[in-house]
């Protein structure tokens, strides 16, 4: 992954001196942690050069040897959150890094922006719902590439009618696709990439999670539940909700966007009962983690939440659409902290309007799907 940035950054920019002490910084912290289990460092960066080659031609990330009975598992979270201080603050002023030139289709602009992905290569895939489309944009792009869809809204497998959500499978090489308008849940190659290929049907799709075991999570709108698919399945495990429309602590009331943990917990945004859910592997009930199902405008109830994370502290972090802005629940507090979009609705670089999916990349900055203004911000972490 880092060698992918890398010629990233050479297509670009080239590389500077900048690039590479950040490049370094995570090269320890993944030592840091990779020591833990190998007792030894297992990568480093070689900056072998003279005042006559261009650093950018020099640098490659080498593999160093690791224990003989050790392998690294195959992981494959629908979500990598990097580490959050408790006194962590973000930019007050957003950088947008895909659309922002209006409503549209061109390549340069998106059509009510809903659920992102950050890739490990700083990519963001974008499911653009009117255009019918899923975007990859690439680090430091002017515009857009169009990898699944974009062959007008219809049911054909090369169409998508308001894709909702997308994640990366990186265990095939594909993208995993809420195709909201047509019921039906699609896998898209990254490659190759003409037409994808249904494998769910006649669901009301409006999120998706991956855990470590390579099982597929839905939500499902009408029927007001989560289900857990392994490979190949079609019908499903019902984890969370099941019991019908409603505020009970077995129901669920407008399931939207969902991430699963380490622990196999699934963490719903309940949307029409104005609160996050948290269901245990098994549980038969969820605990309502942030809001009630009252909505109100202040710092301890939610407003119809959609895009839900949470870090390694156990903080919460929710995008509350309908009063533009991203709040911030740290582990048992009950009252949040607006930590952007705290002027109001509006198209300014420190506004937001009806956000709707929220994503961090591996250096704490935090992406917003910006619906309303058709463009993805980036807030940069300042502490």
């Amino acid at each position: 992954m880092l060698s992918q940035e890398l010629q990233e950054l050479r297509d670009t920019k080239g590389v500077v001196e900048q690039d590479i002490a950040r490049l370094q910084q995570e090269i320890r912290q993944i030592n840091d942690g990779l020591a833990l289990l190998v007792q030894s460092p297992v990568i480093e960066l070689n900056t072998k050069h003279s005042d006559q080659i261009a650093w950018n031609q020099m640098i490659y990330v080498e593999e160093k040897s690791m224990h003989s009975d050790y392998q690294i598992s195959q992981i494959n979270p629908s979500y990598c959150m990097p580490n959050i201080s408790y006194d962590a603050r973000w930019a007050e002023n957003g950088v947008t890094i895909a659309g922002g030139h209006g409503e549209g289709d061109k390549l340069n602009q998106l059509n009510h922006p809903v659920g992102i992905y950050v890739d490990h290569d700083l990519s963001i895939y974008i499911a653009d719902q009117q255009n019918h489309r899923i975007m990859r944009w690439k680090l430091g792009a002017t515009h857009g590439q169009v990898v699944a869809g974009g062959n007008g809204e219809g049911n054909r497998t090369n169409q998508l009618s308001k894709p909702k959500y997308v994640i990366v499978d990186k265990l095939t090489d594909s993208l995993i696709i809420c195709d909201n308008g047509n019921r039906r849940v699609m896998r898209w190659p990254r490659h190759n990439r003409t037409s994808g290929e249904i494998i769910i049907d006649n669901i009301d799709c409006m999120g998706l999670a991956m855990d470590n075991q390579q099982v597929l999570y839905v939500s499902d709108w009408d029927n007001s539940e989560v289900r857990r698919y392994q490979l190949g399945e079609k019908n499903g495990t019902i984890v969370a909700g099941g019991n019908g429309k409603g505020e009970r602590l077995n129901q669920l009331n407008g399931p939207c966007y969902i991430i699963v943990d380490q622990n196999y917990s699934v963490y719903v945004s309940d949307h029409n009962n104005h609160r996050v859910m948290k269901w245990m592997k098994g549980a038969k009930e969820g605990i309502v983690v942030v809001g009630s199902k009252q909505s109100r405008d202040d710092l301890v109830h939610l407003t119809s939440p959609r895009g839900i994370l949470v870090d390694q502290l156990g903080s919460m972090y929710v995008v509350s659409g309908d009063t533009h802005r991203v709040l911030r629940f740290q582990k048992n507090i009950t009252q949040g902290n607006v930590i952007v979009g705290s002027k109001g609705q509006g198209e300014q670089a420190n506004q937001l309007s009806r956000p709707n999916d929220l994503s961090f990349n591996r250096y704490g900055n935090l992406y917003v799907s910006d619906l309303g203004n058709n463009r993805i911000q980036c807030f940069s972490l300042q502490k």
